[in-house]
């Protein structure tokens, strides 16, 4: 993967902060390989989203930023390392990552759904549709999930590794078969190639994906999954940065209030993800 940086010129300053104390920087990561949250484009530059958002977010806050794409499966270790101060890369708040880092304000929602061929086995998923809130009635969320496990028995899914749909599938889907990938772009490939049956992921990212030529012969399946462990996307950050975290939270919830992550969402994805609160 390629490797490129944004930087916003300020004048930002930071007290007794490692990292970004000594020139007033905040070093940010990103993944860099999840349109159209963080993606490398044809320039070679990191764009989506999440580089708008933190062109906007930083420039609210007055702060000197550099974003840099960082493998995923390597953004905690980095964050907790000092490599980087903070993580945004669609990443979702999650008890799990909660014991190791701490998060900033939401900054978006994440709901999930699945992608399939069109001429394949899952392509009329009779849950296709319906959205099942995952934090709801649990008598009626154990039936859904039952009912889409049946679909799935004996199907190989596809997940990205170490995310919250990989978790999903793993601890509430039972009888199918899991296949992880590295990235998500590998998983695509490996679905239109008809090496597996589905792939789970961010509805936002799928969409995106489907509008690209070689995607045609897919389409979205099953239903919308909202919810825990699918919770709003926020900033990683070191559990001993409360200092940055609330600079970032006031800068959050200003693009928040004043519609900038709604017109960005909006922009990136067609539909608006601003969370709730």
């Amino acid at each position: 993967m390629k490797l490129a940086i944004i930087t916003l010129f300020s004048a930002a300053v930071f007290s007794a902060q490692p990292i970004y104390a000594a020139n007033n920087t905040i070093h940010i990561a990103t993944e860099g390989a999840y349109k159209p949250w963080s993606f490398v484009n044809g320039k070679g530059n990191l764009d989506g989203f999440e580089i708008d958002f933190v062109n906007a977010l930083c420039s609210r806050i007055k702060a000197n930023c550099k974003i840099t794409a960082q493998n995923w499966d390597g953004l905690i270790p980095s964050l907790n390392s000092g490599k980087f101060d903070a993580i945004v890369a669609a990443m979702s708040i999650t008890p799990k990552r909660q014991k190791v880092i701490s998060f900033s304000e939401a900054y978006a929602a994440s709901p999930n759904t699945f992608m399939v061929l069109k001429e394949g086995p899952l392509s009329d998923m009779n849950s296709t549709g319906k959205t099942i809130n995952l934090v709801g009635n649990k008598v009626k969320v154990a039936k859904e999930l039952a009912l889409l496990s049946k679909q799935l028995k004996g199907k190989t899914i596809g997940v990205q590794g170490s995310t919250t749909a990989s978790s999903f599938v793993h601890n509430k889907l039972k009888g199918v078969n899991v296949r992880e990938y590295k990235t998500f772009d590998d998983s695509e490939l490996d679905l239109l190639a008809g090496r597996i049956d589905a792939i789970i992921a961010n509805i936002t990212v799928l969409n995106d994906s489907l509008t690209r030529k070689d995607a045609k012969i897919a389409k979205i399946s099953g239903p919308i999954l909202q919810g825990a462990p699918f919770n709003s996307v926020a900033i990683g950050l070191r559990k001993d940065d409360a200092q940055l975290k609330s600079r970032l939270n006031s800068g959050i919830k200003s693009l928040r209030e004043d519609g900038t992550i709604k017109k960005l969402s909006e922009k990136w994805f067609g539909v608006d993800i601003t969370p709730k609160s």
